[in-house]
């Protein structure tokens, strides 16, 4: 589920794609919080955090029970810096060793705290050095612990991997800028050892035993490529084609290439399934969420949604499954707005043109 990449134009601006693969429909919102937006996070028996943010936010949110308490999936701020969440099933730890008394944030409460707080990973590496976190119960999954890692991009192209497993706390600086699921990023940066003969360029000739051969047909350098939609095979694809698709000039062209670049991580309904019996209980609790009453015997995941996020410019491109266009938001349109403006993902189609003045309406 989910695979995470950035491109780069020819000018250098960044540019990230991801997409969102489960079996179910969670009760995605589109959030826009101006700053000075009162904000906290509660683990546990702790204190609770409270902090204002200092920068306007858009994200796509869930609702942990309310829309008072917004659980941020993917988000932008109006200084560049991008958050995503995606699942991660090895996560595990730390142990709680705070006082009751100390202010600590919720792992789930992530991307809200950075969003809000700071403009570079440079700072958000920074701050995490002394920032109590804890990773707890989440009572919109049902009350299990959230099984995420965390990815966070800067304009400069700056990004870091935040793992939680064997019972610590991991903080990765991510050269590559790529990322999917399980195992850790260590691991999938060790993997990528196994793939020093990728290319792009097509061998399409060769002379065996004094005979000559000639493939017909352009694209056999992607042959060795891995097929699967399994996270160790998407996160080598997804670095073929963050490495070698073809550098376009501004925001435009940029985004039609990573629109297409994303297109390869798009996953239809039914094209994998696999027994409800081995269900994890992230896809237990989404189906609980959602309202699902019987358990079907095959659980099949899908692209859900796919974002196209231009980081200089503040601009975000949203498609959802149910479409084949992409509704476009761009930040400073929606600058000014009295207050949060909270919507529900489902109310923006293909032929929302104008979708901040939708979003300001509510």
């Amino acid at each position: 589920m989910c695979t995470s990449l950035l491109l780069k134009d020819l000018s250098g601006s960044v540019y990230a794609g991801r997409t969102l693969e489960l079996p179910a429909e969670l009760p995605y919102l589109v959030a826009y919080l101006p700053k000075g937006t009162a904000l906290s996070s509660k683990a546990g028996k702790h204190a609770k955090l409270d902090y204002e943010s200092l920068y306007d936010i858009f994200a796509i949110v869930v609702p942990n029970g309310s829309v008072q308490d917004l659980k941020v999936v993917e988000g932008l701020n109006e200084a560049g810096l991008n958050f995503s969440i995606l699942a991660f099933s090895d996560t595990h730890g730390p142990d709680d060793t705070f006082g009751e008394d100390v202010p600590v944030l919720s792992a789930i409460d992530l991307g809200m705290w950075m969003l809000a707080r700071f403009s570079t990973v440079a700072e958000v590496k920074h701050a995490l050095d002394d920032q109590p976190i804890l990773v707890d119960a989440l009572e919109a999954l049902g009350g299990v612990l959230p099984p995420f890692h965390y990815t966070v991009h800067d304009r400069s192209g700056a990004s870091l991997v935040i793992e939680f497993f064997k019972g610590a706390r991991h903080v990765f600086d991510n050269p590559i800028g790529v990322m999917t699921n399980s195992p850790s990023f260590d691991w999938h940066l060790t993997n990528l050892n196994n793939y020093t003969h990728l290319s792009n360029v097509d061998h399409s000739t060769a002379t065996f035993l004094g005979e000559n051969f000639v493939q017909p047909d352009s694209g056999i350098a992607a042959v060795s490529l891995p097929s699967s939609d399994t996270a160790v095979d998407r996160f080598v694809r997804a670095v073929f084609y963050a490495n070698f698709s073809e550098k376009t000039d501004g925001q435009d062209a940029t985004i039609r290439q990573l629109g297409h670049v994303m297109n390869k991580f798009d996953r239809p309904k039914g094209a994998t399934v696999y027994s409800s019996a081995k269900a994890s209980a992230l896809t237990k609790s989404a189906g609980a969420l959602t309202g699902q009453t019987e358990t079907p015997e095959f659980i099949t995941e899908y692209t859900s949604w796919i974002t196209l996020i231009d980081l200089a410019r503040n601009t975000i491109f949203v498609r959802s499954y149910n479409s084949l266009s992409y509704v476009k938001f761009e930040m400073e349109k929606l600058r000014g707005a009295n207050g949060p403006k909270i919507i529900p993902l489902e109310a923006f189609d293909h032929t929302a043109e104008a979708a901040e003045g939708l979003l300001l309406s509510h």
